[in-house]
């Protein structure tokens, strides 16, 4: 088979961190001869060499090349590429790792759409990933008509005769943004990009010891010389006017403005590289960039990008201090499964120094006096401005899997209130929302997966774009909701450990789904029809297994259906009296009775024949567990008494 896809990872000093690289691109779904995998070792000193070579005499795919350091990734992805075989090729670094459907994915979309770029839905394990750009799939994506610009990392597939007839390769040596030179004459050179959005592609990790190469502190000079080079590719692209605006309004936003703003500012060590970076980007500000480009920020950004090219250092730091105290907060009003989805309803504004913020009434849009006269008059245009669009205010609710930072945007309607604050004649800007979670399709029009996913209420207000997540719960209401059956899974949503912020958790509870609950008194058996209340929330009648084990193993269909009075689901299923006697058989439940492997949920039950008929009593372990739990909590109170009682003696 000819090779579809060329993975081309340039290596330098990984050390364990290549161990999840190297496993997810052997396990990928694209079968073994239609890929390869091309490991440019950039002079490494520790024990990486030694390993992808032994990696290579195992495996076919997989090609080493070792050559002497060259300082930075640029030179290792060209020796990738010009050693690479594939239709296309795909830039994966040594410390991140791919999905396991990603090339296979990624490579049909591209033959799909014909595409030239194929930008694959990335995931921030610690890093921040683009947002926006994954919303949905884009198969004919262009800087025109989406945010393409806001994702310049190289972690893309490419096809290899593009890059060839337009003779791109990476700038090399020891230097900064390579990749943001490349990336961006690929999408302006490209007959075709295509986003792909419905299944993550890329997992962007910051290591434990912080060594990625994009993480270390640079030198401004050098690394604003070569911005200056990804701005000449705009240029020689495009056309004066609103779109080459546009483009250098990224690197304004993200590269400028982004490090001069609240807590990333103050963050900056003050021991004189704070206002060297600064005088750097004013350089950049003030020579390349025309008014049209700070002129389409948000408000708090303009009002920086004005204060960095009218040289106001101290009024920068400032009004970064006013900025770094505003923050969001959304606050869960309910949480209740309908039907086959969660709905979850919600309010949420901004809050000023752990304060609701509040705002004039009558705020105004007026034109940016350029620059402000101080921070204080910077603060107070905001604010302003802030008012004056808040019908543009939207908020947002993303589901992030825990362990790989996998989100998805759900569903969700809002609207906005101006809330009276005071006599003052000030107000709160709230928006109130309510967004739709169904399991089955949560997940980019798939399932959720298996794992714990947290809720993150995304608002845009204003002049800021934050996260939150959704909490803490009020005191009166401890418990989300019920657990659910939905497709195929159990979904239980839940309140975290203090400060309690909701998260859900797919196909991992087991004790606090409160199957323990169940008695002997509460299941019946006649006729062979076992009937069992449940816990759980079943939208209609569900087909589940029921296993018996005692020793052997004896499965059959049942079914769970939602309880007349609206308490749970019943669980029903026949019997075999016949093949059940003689042992006392242990019942579990498992709600995927189609899948390869199925999960089985135990329900503390025991059946036993007498007399011929089937009887059901509470299993031992369960009894036990329970009071082994209530004994427990009975000596802990009385420890806390005593020791409590034992402080105030003291204290006294």
């Amino acid at each position: 088979m000819p090779v579809k896809v060329s993975v081309i990872v340039p290596v330098y000093n990984p050390g364990t961190y290549i161990e999840d690289c190297v496993s997810s691109l052997l396990r990928q779904s694209l079968p073994p001869d239609e890929y390869e995998v091309i490991f440019v070792d950039d002079g490494s000193t520790d024990g990486s060499p030694a390993r992808l070579d032994a990696l290579a005499a195992e495996n076919s795919r997989v090609t080493v090349v070792h050559q002497e350091n060259s300082g930075w990734s640029g030179k290792p992805r060209n020796v990738g590429i010009a050693a690479a075989v594939g239709e296309y090729v795909m830039f994966v670094d040594n410390d991140d790792y791919l999905g396991d459907e990603a090339l296979e994915r990624m490579y049909d979309y591209a033959v799909a759409n014909g595409a030239d770029v194929v930008v694959g839905k990335m995931a921030g394990r610690g890093r921040p990933v683009p947002v926006e750009l994954f919303r949905q799939n884009h198969p004919h994506a262009t800087v025109e008509n989406a945010p393409l610009i806001d994702s310049l990392t190289p972690h893309k597939m490419f096809r290899r005769e593009f890059l060839d007839k337009i003779e791109l390769r990476f700038p090399e040596g020891r230097r900064r943004l390579e990749d943001h030179v490349f990336v961006t004459e690929a999408y302006l050179r490209a007959d075709g990009v295509s986003v792909l959005s419905d299944y993550v592609c890329y997992y962007h990790v910051k290591r434990d010891d912080a060594g990625n190469a994009g993480f270390q502190r640079f030198d401004p000079v050098g690394y604003f010389k070569n911005l200056r080079e990804a701005l000449d590719v705009v240029e020689q692209y495009t056309e004066p006017g609103p779109l080459r605006d546009r483009l250098f309004r990224r690197w304004l936003r993200n590269e400028m403005v982004e490090r001069m703003r609240g807590r990333r500012l103050l963050a900056l060590p003050d021991d004189g590289y704070r206002r060297q970076l600064f005088e750097e980007i004013r350089g950049v500000v003030v020579e390349r960039f025309g008014p049209g480009v700070a002129g389409g920020l948000p408000p708090t950004q303009q009002v920086i990008a004005a204060l960095i090219a009218a040289d106001r250092f101290d009024d920068l730091v400032a009004f970064a201090t006013w900025e770094a105290g505003i923050a969001p907060t959304a606050a869960p009003l309910d949480v209740q499964w309908h039907g086959d989805a969660l709905r979850i309803a919600l309010s949420a504004e901004y809050a000023s120094g752990g304060e609701p913020m509040t705002f004039p009434a009558d705020g105004r849009a007026t034109p940016l006096e350029n620059p402000p006269r101080d921070a204080a008059a910077a603060a107070a245009w905001v604010v302003a401005d802030t008012v004056a669009a808040f019908e543009k205010a939207t908020v947002d609710l993303l589901l992030r899997e825990r362990s790989s930072a996998a989100q998805y945007f759900q569903p969700v309607k809002f609207t906005r209130e101006s809330v009276a604050a005071g006599a003052d004649g000030r107000v709160r800007l709230v928006l109130h929302a309510t967004a739709t979670v169904d399991p089955a399709t949560a997940a980019g029009g798939a399932p959720l997966g298996g794992g714990l996913w947290d809720v993150f209420i995304r608002v845009k207000l204003g002049g800021w774009t934050k996260e939150c997540r959704l909490g803490p719960v009020p005191r009166a209401g401890q418990t989300a909701t019920s657990p659910a059956v939905a497709g195929g899974r159990v979904v239980l949503p839940y309140w975290t450990k203090p400060p309690g912020n909701l998260a859900l958790d797919v196909d991992r509870a087991t004790k606090r789904l409160g199957l323990t609950r169940l008695t002997a008194a509460d299941v019946t058996v006649s006729g062979g029809l076992l009937r069992a209340p449940l816990p759980l929330h079943v939208p209609a009648e569900t087909k589940v297994l029921v296993r018996l084990t005692a020793g052997s193993v004896i499965d059959v269909p049942g079914l769970l259906s939602p309880a007349p009075d609206g308490s749970g689901a019943v669980l029903e299923a026949e019997l075999p009296a016949a093949d059940v006697r003689g042992s006392a058989w242990r019942v579990q439940l498992s709600v995927a009775p189609g899948a390869d492997e199925p999960r089985f949920l135990t329900l503390p039950l025991v059946l036993r024949v007498r007399a011929g008929r089937i009887l059901a009593r509470r299993a031992a372990g369960a009894s036990l567990a329970r009071r082994l739990a209530r004994r427990t909590r009975r000596t802990l109170g009385t420890m806390l008494g005593k020791w409590t009682s034992g402080f105030t003696a003291r204290k006294a």
